[in-house]
């Protein structure tokens, strides 16, 4: 299950990304973490640009919405997302089959 607290009304929850993947999607659940893989490399915040604009098209917020509060040098980040609450994290989560 991923943790996540609504704050300030933002969503943050963990994320786990895994870089140079062949295309960018949201994958499920690994280690109580949101699990994304990201089509670019961990170089030059590439990665963590991708990461921010993945969450955008998977939650339907606008890429201003999405931001990374902590971990920008780690595989393991902590993410808030504006527009988004509990119910509609975890409606995405079912839409995947991993709550």
């Amino acid at each position: 299950m991923i943790e996540c607290a609504e704050k300030d009304g933002r969503l943050c929850f963990a994320v786990s990304v895994a870089p140079r993947a062949s295309r960018s999607e949201v994958i499920g659940e690994h280690n109580g973490a949101l699990r994304v893989r990201l089509a670019a490399p961990p170089a030059n915040g590439k990665a963590n640009e991708e990461l921010v604009r993945a969450l955008s098209k998977f939650f339907g917020v606008p890429l201003h919405a999405a931001e990374i509060a902590s971990g920008h040098a780690s595989r393991q980040k902590r993410v808030c997302v504006a527009g988004v609450d509990r119910a509609k994290f975890e409606a995405k989560l079912q839409a995947l089959k991993i709550a």
